[in-house]
């Protein structure tokens, strides 16, 4: 079975899957972010704070009414987990048995953590968490064994390596830094623990992709997961051949997708509402795809020499009216209660620029609000006549 559609039906199926423009919730607002975060299967976690760090950004775009402790309630009610996606990331703990492989292969050895094992170290900082219970990083900092001086580097990397082969859980994160715990004191009883078969990861890593994107590709569902390539085409000829998956045409790209999502196509898309997106928002994260749906070529500069940057440091898109439409370099002087945007650049071809205005505007007031800032200053924008027409 294979379906046809425009570029325009495309982008609609993959913000509607992405829950973008977010929905009016009814219930406890703590609830609707858990729901965003078992909809879209991972948040990923950032360390940047230029505006509110990603995974708060991401979690308010789906929920108007998110407050960044309801993340810690959600750990802390066991709801919610942090480990490894493509990236650091929230993940819901219902998902818990699909890190196990992860997990296993970096025990194993089969698959190498950046960190070489030390196996001292790694015995040494595992007991003392087993006797003195939850410790962070800096509670190593002065630690000693008998033939001399352990610094809080190797013991870091000793924390990273238990956490990322299944040892080790963050319980919890004080002051953004993370607390570890033994994993059989951390993990609920009632989680299923059982290590995954091939096929059963496989599936799990096409099912949840297209949940939350409506259509993807194969490259797409593996995206900077080793080893699972293989596996995953194999499972996903046979979801296809057995009508669980679809293929689908966007012009003369091929995707996948599954039947329930063509529904969504029927529900209107709230195109007059604005959003401001992290950079590692989970709609832009993989850049070839957004390049090849929405035709927007995004790169986050703050990694790049400040002489080669074309937009700026740490550059927000912009969704409305179903399309990308523009970014904006900005950054909240939290002392100042200050939003600076230092640079707001439209796409070329965006044609309704005071509807576009209109709706960044009331979009920058809960933005603002969100970065606890009251003031704003725009100090350039591109093309240059835009900025006057924002004045007025």
């Amino acid at each position: 079975m294979t379906e046809s559609l425009s570029i325009q039906q495309a982008r609609k199926l993959a913000l509607l899957s992405q829950r973008l423009p977010a929905s009016k919730s009814s219930g406890k607002a703590e609830d609707a972010t858990l729901s965003a975060v078992e909809h879209l299967g991972y948040i990923q976690i950032d360390t940047l704070s230029v505006v509110q760090r990603a995974h708060h950004h991401t979690l308010w775009n789906r929920n108007p009414r998110y407050q960044a402790g309801q993340l810690d309630q959600l750990i802390a009610e066991k709801k919610v987990f942090e480990y490894w996606s493509h990236a650091a990331s929230y993940l819901p703990f219902g998902d818990y048995r699909y890190s196990l492989p992860r997990k296993q292969a970096l025990k194993d050895g089969t698959q190498r953590h950046w960190f070489s094992p030390d196996a001292q170290m790694l015995r040494y900082v595992l007991d003392r968490i087993r006797s003195e219970g939850p410790l962070m990083a800096k509670d190593f900092e002065q630690s000693r064994k008998p033939a001399g001086d352990w610094g809080v580097k190797p013991a870091k990397q000793a924390l990273e390596l238990l956490f990322m082969q299944g040892d080790l859980m963050v319980s919890e994160r004080v002051n953004f830094h993370k607390v570890y715990d033994l994993t059989e004191r951390v993990l609920p009883a009632t989680i299923d623990a059982t290590v995954p078969t091939a096929e059963e990861q496989a599936r799990h890593l096409i099912v949840r992709y297209l949940r939350a994107n409506g259509i993807g590709t194969l490259s797409e569902f593996t995206y900077l997961r080793k080893g699972v390539k293989t596996n995953v085409s194999a499972t996903l000829s046979e979801m296809l051949a057995g009508g669980e998956v679809m293929r689908v045409l966007v012009g003369s790209a091929a995707y996948y997708a599954l039947p329930a999502s063509m529904a969504l196509l029927k529900k209107p898309l709230a195109r007059s509402k604005l959003k401001i997106l992290s950079p590692f928002d989970n709609l832009v994260i993989q850049r070839k795809r957004i390049q090849a749906l929405f035709g927007f070529d995004y790169l986050i500069e703050c990694y790049l020499p400040a002489a080669k940057r074309k937009y700026g440091y740490f550059c927000l898109p912009i969704c409305w009216d179903g399309k990308l439409v523009a970014r904006m370099d900005c950054k909240a002087d939290r002392k100042a209660s200050a939003l600076h945007i230092y640079h707001l650049a439209l796409e070329p071809g965006v044609l309704k620029v005071d509807e576009f205005i209109l709706a960044l505007q009331k979009e920058l007031k809960a933005f603002l609000k969100f970065n606890d800032c009251t003031e704003l200053e725009i100090h350039k924008v591109t093309p240059p006549n835009l900025k006057s027409a924002f004045s007025r």
